[in-house]
């Protein structure tokens, strides 16, 4: 009974995603009520998925497989609950109902806005369940094509060049992964991924076309996990898009298709390809680290708050890329907890931004100048998770690096020297991320002077924050005539905008319960080789 619910987490949300159009005609604000409905039937399906799998016991010995229309593999479509999916799946379900508590006060609000998320959220969960490569395929387009719209859901210029880079970028990625798709299919007659392992052994490690499939599947991928220097897309779409959008991409979308790098790779191709074919292990391992040492630079540089958590994103996707290359079983388990771990951070910390820009107006590190006077346990939260970040104990982010730093140091005793090379970089990626979070804390705690009557906002002027519909200002872009004009924000002597002055309750419980989650699984370093242990136990 529980393989039922594998389809249902896709359609359900796919389905309901019609309904605001159907419907909005006559019911302008029936977008939201169907969103929550769906987001909370998404949490209970997650939950029971979960406990099939980690819990209960899965009846397969690769999971939960749900066989649509019946037709078993290598013909059949099949949906795939294991220990890595079902983990995803509960986070995507988070994530997605969070971001509607945050949304449903900062925006966007509309039916379209509405339709998007759930498109997008059914989307994020195929990617999750699917068992063939081309299905995969068909849920990473979905995903792709409401987040181009997604980011240019405030109608303003930079948004909508955000967009069109990301529909560009976007499209070549997906592009080269069907072109790998297709040679591995050439070479296999094959598109199930479980057939696939022993189709691909059958042929040879060698052979060429599985090598070149293989390499555009990579190269594809990295793309839209925003490998450095694949990553272009990235920090234009993270600080031009709404707030909400913001946070609910940055969680889940490139997270979604390192999960996807990371499946294909031990469940299509094997370790043993890895091991057969150093040349492709030794360019991802290159590329990786090259991306953890630039992002991590570049993040140092910023000054937009957005824009600084999206060139650390290019940073840390670079660790997961170093974890599946490695391909040993310590890196791929810290590449697991990374992956599930970074979502769940950058989650908190877009949530964090959002509502300082929400009640405050501070969109830039300068901004934040002794905004935890007024903000304590706001500013207090994104600290940590800023902290949790860098890595400082206990927290998830040291939990995964410290996997992947310790699966390289192993991997160089083996007699790989790469693996030294990433774990030295991974040490300077710490200390810059130090460094830029330690910014963060030294504004908001040290820097300024208390604030006078007339001079308690914040100092970001008008021609950097243009207003958006129903949402908080966003940073750099121009201002739109046709724009609505916020409720309860006051415009300071100099052009500026103090913000709302408060923050609301429902957005600030769901990130102190992020904060509190992030800070709880650093405790949980052997409960992790434990839930994911089976799952390790297949692929290494």
């Amino acid at each position: 009974m529980s393989d039922l619910l594998l389809p249902l987490a896709i359609v359900v949300p796919i389905l309901a995603a019609t309904f605001p159009l159907l419907l909005g005609g006559r019911y302008d604000r029936i977008g939201w009520p169907i969103a929550a409905v769906t987001a909370v039937s998404l949490v209970g399906m997650a939950a029971w998925i979960a406990r099939t799998v980690f819990v209960v016991g899965a009846p397969t010995e690769y999971g939960i497989v749900h066989e649509l229309g019946g037709w078993q593999r290598p013909y059949g479509i099949e949906l795939v609950a294991d220990e890595l999916s079902a983990a995803l799946v509960v986070l995507v379900a988070l994530v997605a109902a969070g971001t509607l508590v945050l949304s449903r006060v900062i925006g966007p609000r509309g039916n379209a806005f509405y339709s998007g998320y759930l498109l997008l959220t059914g989307g994020l969960m195929g990617i999750s369940l699917t068992g063939d490569l081309f299905n995969l395929f068909v849920f990473l387009e979905i995903v792709g094509l409401t987040t181009y719209a997604l980011v240019a859901a405030d109608r303003s210029g930079a948004s909508a060049y955000a967009s069109i880079k990301y529909l560009l970028v976007g499209t070549v990625g997906a592009s080269l992964y069907l072109i790998g798709v297709g040679y591995t299919f050439l070479a296999t007659g094959s598109l199930n991924m479980i057939d696939l392992q022993s189709a691909i052994a059958a042929v040879g490690y060698g052979d060429p076309l599985i090598r070149a499939g293989y390499a555009f599947i990579v190269v594809g991928l990295s793309l839209k996990i925003a490998v450095f220097p694949l990553h272009v897309w990235q920090p234009d779409a993270y600080q031009r898009a709404p707030d909400a959008v913001t946070a609910f991409i940055a969680a889940l979308v490139s997270t979604s298709a390192a999960y996807a790098l990371l499946r294909i790779t031990y469940t299509v191709f094997t370790v043993e390809f890895l091991a057969a074919n150093g040349a492709i292990t030794n360019a991802m391992l290159l590329a990786a680290g090259v991306s953890i040492l630039v992002g991590s630079a570049l993040a140092a540089m910023q000054s937009d708050l957005k824009r600084l958590f999206a060139y650390s994103s290019v940073a840390q996707f670079g660790m997961i890329v170093a974890a599946i290359a490695l391909a040993n079983e310590t890196a791929l388990l810290g590449g697991i907890v990374h992956l599930l771990g970074h979502g769940l951070l950058k989650f908190g910390l877009f949530l964090g931004v959002a509502l300082l820009a929400y009640g405050y107006g501070a969109r830039r590190v300068a901004d934040l100048a002794s905004l935890a006077r007024r903000a304590p346990y706001l500013s207090g939260a994104v600290v940590v998770l800023g902290l949790a970040l860098v890595g400082i104990p206990p927290s998830v982010g040291l939990l995964g690096k410290w996997y992947i730093a310790l699966g390289a140091v192993e991997a160089a005793g083996a007699g790989d020297p790469a693996g030294l090379g990433i774990a030295a970089v991974m040490l300077v990626s710490t200390l810059f991320t130090l460094a830029y979070v330690a910014r963060i804390v030294e504004q908001l705690y040290f820097a300024g002077a208390d604030p006078g009557p007339g001079d308690a906002g914040s100092s970001t002027h008008a021609a950097d924050v243009p207003t958006q519909p129903n949402a908080s200002t966003q940073s750099d872009a121009p201002a739109q005539s046709d724009a609505p004009a916020q409720p309860n924000t006051s415009t300071q002597p100099d052009g500026g905008r103090e913000g709302h002055g408060d923050v609301p309750t429902g957005a600030f419980v769901v990130l102190v319960v992020v904060t509190v989650t992030a800070v709880g699984l650093g405790f949980a370093g052997f409960a992790a080789y434990d839930l994911f242990e089976p799952f390790l136990g297949r692929m290494i």
